[in-house]
């Protein structure tokens, strides 16, 4: 039976079985299809070798030899503003603290927070009963004591009348001398008498007139034209003005008016003067430039954790009501401005090269570099050689104002685009490539 199946495979005739026929197919394509499968695997697999082969031929060719010794910057031109900024608070140009100078209950309050006030305004009341007993009581002690003036000016011209009789009765020996010495005394008492008693009419007077004032002090009074902008009491309250004045409301005269009481750094203040144009801006309004004059640079410093400040007084216009007493303001002051100047970046000026080394990686001592003159900074040029070798040449420069990044240069041997070091490169750091 298998010598029969050999040979039905070595030789298939219309004589072999069905099933075996069929078999023997299916066993032919399913090993044709097998190796189909690993040619396009073997395609696929050859395809990525030489992609990953092709990108690391490129990547080896471009590959730098080494790192760049100096990092470099261009020379540019246009304009530099020299700049001062500082932080500030934004005040009234007016307020005004307006507090109590007598003790009282609070029995009324006329005005509220933001109410507009004009000079002369109740702006509250107190309890004015106790001080208007004392007005009361003092203006009847006044009545009694003119009474008793007008008392004691009769006295005197009483005595006064006997001092004249007895004078003429002494004169004509018909009055003793005790006699005229006794009523001559008397006249001089009564004189004393009334002399006190106006005294004392002139005190209650005074004392009348400082009870009535007392009585005034128990209405609050706006002083100024503003806008009251702290209120600290309410009706019921007890003002305690004994030892010191408490202040029941701020007012602020004129808030169209603003000014920003900004704090400037030592190192900056020399460059201010008074009359400088200012810009102010706030957080609440990052769109809205608020311009300004500096009024006044005080000489009094402000020293906090060891930083010396001074403070300026910058006016600024509010014709909006937009800034508000209490805001944090950035003030921007323009000192100095050039036009089209040539630029460096402040680190050319900073940058100074390192000292050689020495075999054992030691830098080698170098001489002091000589102090710059007045006026001058030191750049170095960047020259142009073997890749990872390059070198720099120093030259010195005319140096102007700076906004902070860059600084104004002048120097007819650099123009515009050329290249200047701003750093160098650590050429251990090779091995990073």
């Amino acid at each position: 039976m298998n010598s029969t199946r050999e040979e039905w495979k070595k030789a298939p005739s219309a004589d072999a079985p069905e099933g075996l026929v069929k078999a023997d197919l299916e066993r032919a394509l399913a090993d044709t299809e097998g190796k189909r499968r690993w040619v396009v695997r073997g395609a696929w697999l050859l395809a990525v070798a030489a992609f990953v082969a092709g990108g690391v031929v490129v990547r080896e060719r471009q590959k730098p030899k080494g790192l760049a010794r100096f990092i470099t910057q261009s020379v540019s031109r246009g304009d530099i503003v020299e700049k001062v900024q500082a932080t500030g608070v934004v005040q009234p140009v007016l307020q005004v603290n307006v507090g109590a100078q007598t003790n009282g209950r609070v029995t009324k309050v006329y005005v509220d927070y933001n109410n507009i006030v004009k000079k002369g305004d109740v702006l509250a009341e107190l309890d004015q009963s106790l001080l208007g007993a004392q007005v009361t009581q003092q203006e009847a002690g006044l009545t009694s004591q003119r009474a008793q003036v007008t008392a004691a000016k009769a006295d005197l011209d009483t005595l006064r009348i006997a001092a004249e009789r007895t004078q003429r009765l002494f004169e004509q020996n018909l009055a003793s001398r005790a006699d005229f010495d006794s009523i001559k005394g008397q006249l001089e008492a009564a004189k004393a008498r009334l002399a006190a008693q106006e005294a004392n009419i002139n005190a209650t007077v005074a004392q009348l007139g400082a009870s009535k004032t007392n009585v005034g002090f128990t209405r609050i009074i706006s002083p100024v034209d503003g806008t009251v902008i702290s209120r600290a009491i309410d009706p019921g309250a007890t003002v305690v003005a004994s030892f010191q004045t408490p202040t029941l409301f701020i007012i602020a005269q004129d808030l169209r008016r603003m000014r920003v009481m900004a704090d400037i750094d030592e190192a900056d203040v020399g460059k201010l003067k008074e009359k400088m144009p200012a810009d102010a801006v706030v957080d609440a309004f990052p769109g809205d430039t608020f311009s300004g004059t500096i009024e006044q640079l005080r000489f009094s410093p402000n020293t906090v954790a060891g930083i010396v400040t001074y403070s300026a007084v910058i006016e600024v216009d509010n014709p909006d009501g937009k800034l508000r007493p209490g805001m944090t303001a950035t003030v921007t002051v323009r000192t100095r401005e050039v036009k089209d100047t040539l630029r460096v970046p402040n680190a050319a000026l900073r940058y100074r090269p390192s000292p050689p080394k020495a075999p054992d990686g030691k830098p080698l001592p170098q001489p002091p570099e000589e102090p710059l003159p007045k006026g001058k900074g030191r750049i170095f040029l960047f020259e142009k050689s073997a890749f990872g070798e390059e070198t720099s040449k120093p030259i010195l420069v005319d140096v102007g104002i700076t906004d902070g990044l860059t600084t104004s240069v002048s120097e007819p041997s650099i123009k515009e685009s050329t290249a200047i070091v701003t750093d160098e490169l650590d050429q251990k750091k090779k091995g990073l490539f």
